[in-house]
């Protein structure tokens, strides 16, 4: 891979890993779908996409994975996850309690705007250039406490949606079912 190439890889055990895929391929980033923990090796970032946090936890535990991908956050590279991704990196996970990788120093709250039905698109501020962010919500989680060292990059009112840790960033939305790609290059930048 010449030092030019970025290649970044989405989790793709379910969500829209797809959208993600495209997105990176709209902005000039090759995609590459991820199921094992040798794949990561000659990738420049990693998505973990929106699903349901309990299912893509026991992939991880069942491939092997977790440790993996802890591995890759040490070595500094750039990682998302957004909505369930966000859970699934999350220090603590509450409503209901669960495991998760505790890679960014955040408590945050599982399906805490409600079910399905409650789903809904708002306009996030940002500290990002090009002014509010389309945000879609969709069964998504809310971040309820943010440590010393975590950068509040985008609100929804009072409330983080978009935050970031040294190269840890988290959206609790779905950036990826927008035609918005600041999300995306502020993590990976653009090839």
């Amino acid at each position: 891979m010449s030092s030019n190439h970025k290649r970044v890889g989405v989790l793709a055990v379910q969500g829209d890993f797809a959208a993600h895929s495209a997105l990176l391929s709209r902005i000039g980033i090759e995609p590459r779908e991820i199921r094992r923990g040798d794949e990561l090796a000659e990738l420049s970032g990693l998505i973990i996409p929106g699903g349901e946090s309990t299912t893509i936890l026991k992939f991880l535990d069942e491939e092997g994975l977790a440790e993996p991908i802890r591995k890759f956050v040490q070595s500094g590279r750039p990682v998302l996850g957004t909505c369930a991704g966000a859970i699934i990196l999350a220090d603590e996970v509450v409503s209901p309690v669960q495991d998760s990788l505790e890679l960014i120093d955040l408590t945050i709250e599982r399906n805490a705007y409600g079910r399905q039905v409650d789903s809904f698109i708002g306009e996030a501020q940002t500290t990002i250039a090009g002014g509010p962010i389309e945000a879609v919500f969709i069964r998504a989680p809310r971040i309820r406490r943010v440590g010393p060292e975590v950068e509040v990059l985008a609100r929804l009112g009072n409330e983080p949606v978009l935050v970031r840790q040294a190269n840890v960033f988290v959206a609790t939305f779905h950036p990826e079912l927008t035609s918005d790609t600041r999300v995306h290059q502020l993590a990976f930048g653009a090839a």
